[in-house]
């Protein structure tokens, strides 16, 4: 088996990348799977329908943020949003209101509900997950991943059905 080369977090921080950036994972660099069209779509989708959202209440909607979770863990992913006031610093490191990840092509699922579940953990109120290639949305807690008809954001009193998302 092969030695993983590590690197300290500053070095990664001051780090470019050929591409998508890549996430950090205690000690570890992570590549990400981005870039097919359902992908991109489902993406795109979700921005303007968020964007809508904005009109009563006071919501920051970022792609592809850096997000420090803890010392030695940096995640980005697809889409975050923040309500109230926009997170300070260019890598926030307070829970956003709702992460979500975009299932790509290349993607493992063990990989995926690690991700979902570090969010969770962080204090992310919503953690979705998009499956564009199923069409389907997902929603998850600490009960583990759930099938849903909408993404639901309470504090703005707003739904997105699926049929929006996948339109």
């Amino acid at each position: 088996m092969a030695a993983k080369t590590t690197v300290a977090v500053e070095q990664y921080l001051r780090m470019g990348f050929d591409g998508p950036d890549r996430e950090f994972v205690d000690g570890e660099i992570v590549e990400r799977n981005v870039g097919e069209k359902p992908h991109s779509k489902a993406q795109v989708r979700l921005i303007l329908l968020l964007d809508r959202l904005r009109g009563g209440a006071p919501l920051y909607i970022h792609t592809e943020l850096r997000l420090q979770l803890a010392s030695s863990r940096y995640r980005i992913p697809d889409i975050c949003v923040f309500a109230g006031e926009e997170p300070a610093g260019d890598v926030p490191s307070t829970a956003p209101l709702a992460t979500i990840e975009i299932v790509s092509r290349d993607d493992r699922y063990t990989e995926i509900i690690q991700k979902l579940e570090e969010y969770r953990r962080w204090g992310v109120p919503h953690v979705w997950l998009v499956d564009p290639w199923l069409k389907k949305l997902y929603v998850f807690s600490s009960i583990g991943l759930a099938e849903v008809a909408a993404f639901e954001l309470p504090e703005c009193a707003s739904r997105i059905p699926a049929s929006e998302v996948f339109a």
